[in-house]
């Protein structure tokens, strides 16, 4: 009897002292699970991970999503991100298709820092199951401009650097939530802390709109769309999921959004209704970069 009490008490003090890398709660805060999220995304026509970028949990079911997805969608699955730009399609094509080096991707196609341990798993699974990856993000030099001059540069552009842009002219909203931060903290002070700032919100949607249009380009009617990007660009239903919603109202979204917190069981930061499915992470997580 006594081992028998000392094997319960060792149990209930394992359940106390567990540390979870990771916990998954569904848009009322209830605790939820990998299973309903990968039957949702299933389901789903676009999937949009909100991710931190320098997150290995992110980075780690990221990977684990999409080969879990293509287990049940086979070639109904097609991936799409934000860390590569529309102009750089080809060299990412061409690095799926097995033509060019890791070397000649990197070289060319304006990686990010971390590249090799945080998107070429995603980008090396899609080239071994010949699964399309899709650069959906504006290249960052237009996004630039806007952010400096204002939406309407665009227009400007030759009809080839516009190729890689959401068809202009672009609704923006300033009035949604996300938006309307970005206003408030780019200083609505004075005039010129107030053009600066608008211009900042704007390249954000300029952004948004631009990976929305990317992935509703390379979609088809029975395809799931796992797009992975900043959680800021897709959590509270805005940006990217805007621009879908808006283009097309019947499309089947799945959002995620990742979110650090102190004490995973009692999250305060992640707030109701910040996505479909939020990961929830340790703030103490090692960092990728």
């Amino acid at each position: 009897m006594r081992s028998l009490f000392l094997i319960l008490v060792g149990i209930l003090a394992g359940a106390f002292t567990d540390k979870p890398a990771y916990l998954i709660y569904n848009q009322q805060l209830k605790p939820s699970s990998y299973e309903a999220l990968l039957q949702q995304a299933a389901n789903a026509d676009v999937v949009l991970f909100g991710e931190l970028h320098n997150n290995p949990i992110s980075h780690w079911l990221q990977l684990e999503l999409t080969k879990d997805l293509y287990q049940r969608k086979k070639q109904q699955l097609i991936l799409g991100a934000e860390m590569f730009e529309a102009d750089n399609q080809l060299v990412l094509t061409e690095y799926g298709q097995g033509k060019i080096t890791t070397q000649q991707l990197e070289a060319e196609a304006k990686v990010w820092p971390n590249f090799r341990t945080d998107y070429k798993p995603l980008v090396d699974f899609a080239q071994s199951e010949s699964i399309p990856f899709v650069a959906t993000n504006i290249p960052r030099r237009y996004a630039s401009i806007v952010a400096k001059k204002g939406l309407e540069e665009l227009s400007r552009l030759s009809p080839e650097a516009q190729q890689a842009i959401a068809p202009l002219p672009v609704t923006v909203d300033l009035t949604l939530p996300g938006y309307a931060d970005m206003l408030k903290m780019g200083g609505m002070h004075s005039s010129s802390g107030s053009v600066a700032a608008e211009n900042m919100a704007k390249a954000q949607a300029i952004k948004d709109a631009t990976m929305a249009h990317f992935i509703l380009k390379n979609w088809k009617k029975g395809q799931t769309f796992l797009h992975f990007n900043g959680s800021y660009h897709s959590q509270n239903f805005e940006g990217i999921y805007w621009y879908l919603k808006k283009a097309n109202p019947d499309l089947r979204v799945v959002t995620i959004a990742t979110v650090e917190e102190t004490n995973l069981s009692v999250p305060k930061e992640a707030k109701p209704e910040l996505a479909h499915f939020i990961l929830v992470v340790p703030e103490t997580m090692t960092k990728t970069h």
